[in-house]
Parts: structure tokens; sequence; C-alpha cells
């Protein structure tokens, strides 16, 4: 553990912190999963893009799940070690895709990014000015969900728009 580097946050329990990012952590690797397996189901029109888009985005939560697990680390923490962990610590959690339509997963990975983007903004609340490294590395991710989330409805949308004007070609 980095006691100096420890010694730097003020106002909050390192203990805490480690706990909130533990729950990170368990939401990027079923978010990961998620977008995996998501990308292997997925049928329909424009499939091909929302492959692309999905394994992008899979592979970003895999990076996201590394940064989290090296500051729990470097704060004197352990990632939680047993996947079974993720679904009892996680904040987002994890739903099984039930339609495999491309717009069904699609609306599926956005309510996914939204709570990400909802989780990390208060993990960025609780750690202004109190954790500046953590506020950071989660400022960073944060920026990479609002984006995720910014691709997806753009997909969702021009898929919309073309599915819209096939039929009223008909």
């Amino acid at each position: 553990m980095a006691r100096v580097g420890n010694s730097i946050i003020k106002g909050i329990e390192v203990e805490e912190v480690i706990k909130l990012l533990n729950k990170a952590y368990a939401d990027e690797w079923l978010a990961y999963y998620q977008y995996y397996i998501e990308e292997k189901v997925v049928k329909g029109i424009m499939k091909d893009a929302a492959i692309a888009e999905l394994q992008e985005h899979a592979a970003d939560e895999l990076r996201h799940a590394d940064m989290v697990a090296q500051r729990i680390l470097q704060l004197g923490g352990t990632p939680l070690l047993n996947p079974k962990k993720w679904f009892t610590h996680t904040n987002c959690g994890y739903e099984e895709p039930k339609d495999f339509d491309v717009l069904a997963i699609l609306e599926d990975a956005i309510k996914g990014e939204q709570c990400a983007i909802k989780t990390y903004s208060e993990i960025i609340e609780i750690t202004r000015n109190k954790d500046i490294v953590t506020y950071d590395i989660v400022s960073q991710i944060l920026a990479d969900e609002v984006e995720h989330e910014e691709d997806l409805v753009a997909l969702q949308e021009d898929i919309s728009e073309f599915i819209t004007q096939i039929r009223a070609k008909d």
C-alpha cells in the first residue's frame, strides 16, 4: 500500500473508496461480458455495424476493469477475486439478452451505459476534493461511458431511420 499516496486522501475513508471501486469493478466485468455475448448473438439489419461497436465497447470495459483494479491495489485493497461476487456487488446488474434483434440489443447496451454514467458520476461527487487520483481515473472512465452512450444512441437512430425508409418504400 502506498502510505504517502494514501495520505493525500482527505475527508473519506480509504476503505470506503475501495468498496465503491469494487462495485464499479464488478460492473465493468459484467458490462464486458454483456457486450461480448451481445455481439455474438445479435441479429438483424446492420448487425455488422452493431457488432463492431459492441466489440469496441467490450474492449473498453475490460480496460476500465483493469484501471479500477489497479487503483484498488494502490489503495491497499483487493479487487473482487470471485466472479460470483460480481453479482452481489454490482451497481448496474447483468441482464441476459432475451431478444437478439439489433435494436433490442442496442437498447439494452444503452441502459447499461446510462447506469455506468450514473454510477461514475456518483463516485466523482464522493471523491471530489478528497481523493484526486480516484477522481481522475473515474473521470476518464466516465468520459468513455458518455461517449459509448452517444455512439450507441446514434447507431440505434441510424438503424431505426434505415428501417423506416425501407418500410416507406414498400
